[in-house]
């Protein structure tokens, strides 16, 4: 069967994500930082795009893009206290405009005068390079797990959604998103996450060296649930906003946005469970 263009447009794209990402993982370092912020800066900027389209807020957008990369800057150099002065930072940004706005519009009640318009600023820190900037802990295995864990899930809910049908999960907020779909998803998460068990037992850390199969199978089941909320979140703002897209930027995909919102909560929660389990270590 041919493929239509904009699936060539998909799998083209996506092969070239796949490939900068791999020369990021190999070279590490400023490489690495320089995808990560160039991913991070894009997706910040579709955030606040939804929200103040065009030329609004144009100072205030530019000023998330310097504090995210400081963040991420942070991240790198393994400074969390950096972290925090960008983020208080940023809370007063919002608070400070909201002031600001506030003086000049005392009786305008309208959403546009309100203070979640502020918290914007903040929110999308928190979303994009807060999350991003997990990565740069993480060894190179790490990434590569996180990275198809979060693809098998997605692949997974595809096939099996589609093949099988059936009731929908939450169809207020994704329409097509069916119980099948989930679990399909599951099940080729915890392969991969069983199978990079497996890989750790018997090459990196040694026969009886790895953790238990079970912690691998939580891992699994952990990196797929945040991998669909993540998923979740960004259709419900997208609706709420009624934007097709986050953007244009990735022809065949939308923007960084819908191409990493899976992506983005996996990562903290992969830090998380392996402070806890340790896992690769």
């Amino acid at each position: 069967m041919a493929l239509s263009s904009s699936h060539k447009k998909r799998i083209g794209t996506g092969l070239m994500l796949v490939v900068l990402w791999a020369l990021s993982i190999t070279f590490r370092g400023w490489s690495e930082f320089a995808l990560l912020t160039a991913i991070a800066a894009g997706g910040l900027w579709e955030f606040f795009g939804m929200f103040w389209s065009k030329r609004r807020h144009l100072t205030l957008k530019i000023s998330g893009l310097g504090l995210g990369t400081l963040i991420l800057l942070a991240g790198k150099w393994n400074e969390p206290w950096l972290i925090l002065a960008a983020l208080v930072a940023a809370f007063w940004v919002c608070n400070l405009w909201f002031l600001k706005r506030y003086s000049l519009h005392p009786e305008d009640q309208s959403e546009e005068y309100s203070y979640g318009q502020s918290s914007v600023f903040i929110t999308g820190l928190l979303y994009v390079p807060v999350l991003l900037q997990f990565l740069f802990g993480f060894e190179r295995m790490e990434i590569v797990l996180v990275l198809l864990a979060v693809l098998a899930s997605d692949t997974g809910a595809f096939y099996a959604g589609s093949l099988i049908g059936g009731p929908k999960v939450w169809p207020m907020v994704s329409p097509k998103k069916t119980w099948a779909g989930s679990m399909g998803g599951m099940v080729a998460s915890i392969m991969v996450c069983l199978a990079a068990g497996a890989v750790d037992e018997y090459w990196l850390a040694g026969a009886g060296a790895g953790r238990p199969w079970w912690m691998w199978a939580l891992l699994g089941i952990g990196l797929n649930i945040s991998a669909q909320f993540g998923d979740f979140f960004e259709s419900a703002l997208k609706r709420r906003l009624h934007v097709k897209d986050s953007g244009t930027l990735l022809p065949g995909h939308g923007g960084i946005l819908d191409r990493i919102d899976s992506l983005l909560l996996a990562v903290a929660t992969y830090a998380g469970l392996d402070a806890l389990f340790n896992f690769f270590r």
